[in-house]
């Protein structure tokens, strides 16, 4: 799951959030430094990655992408569930979707001290340019994903994955409408069982 997701699932606690994005930011971070909370959103970020990882929808979603694009399958999915996301806001949130990026900006500029450099800045340029809005459109989720190709330091064929999105887009709706209410029921049993 991307940025969006993972604040959604987040407990409404601006630690949660933080630690929720920062496990995807780790390098330099002083472990002993962190509040309680943050970790818990870092394990919470770990078991929902784990989760849809495994997860047999995302698994046949990934299988329909092309021999050249489907090792960054994965990857593509994250990004384009936020997508679907924002597209089905009120069945899964009783927050506007405004007003829950507005919080979730200000939690994580408020806790900025807490991250690690990259997260800082990565986090800076999110609140800027308002990434978590602009997925709504999927010419800006396809420049996400073409920046995300740019950053790869391996030789891959990643660019262009959006055209990909666009031939499978009705399937991938379709799963995501599936595998997010299974998500968010793995993580109330995950939640009573701590």
């Amino acid at each position: 799951m991307n940025y969006l997701a993972h604040l959604l699932i987040s407990p409404d606690d601006a630690l949660s959030r933080l630690g929720n994005i920062m496990a995807d930011f780790m390098r330099d971070v002083d472990l002993e430094t962190l509040p309680p909370k943050v970790w818990e959103g870092i394990h919470l970020h770990r078991s929902v990655d784990g989760y849809t990882d495994s997860h047999d929808v995302v698994k046949a979603l990934r299988r329909q992408f092309s021999a050249e694009k489907r090792r960054f399958s994965g990857i593509v999915l994250d990004v384009v569930f936020d997508h679907f996301l924002i597209r089905h806001w009120d069945k899964y949130s009783a927050k506007t979707f405004n007003g829950f990026v507005d919080q979730c900006y200000a939690d994580l500029w408020e806790h900025r001290s807490l991250m690690p450099p990259r997260m800082e800045l990565v986090v800076g340029w999110m609140i800027k340019r308002d990434w978590i809005r602009s997925y709504a459109e999927l010419d800006h989720v396809g420049r996400a994903l073409d920046g995300l190709a740019g950053r790869l330091k391996l030789k891959h064929d990643f660019h262009g994955s959006i055209e990909e999105v666009h031939q499978h887009y009705e399937a991938i709706e379709s799963g995501f409408l599936v595998f997010f209410p299974e998500l968010l029921q793995y993580i109330d049993d995950r939640e009573s069982q701590l």
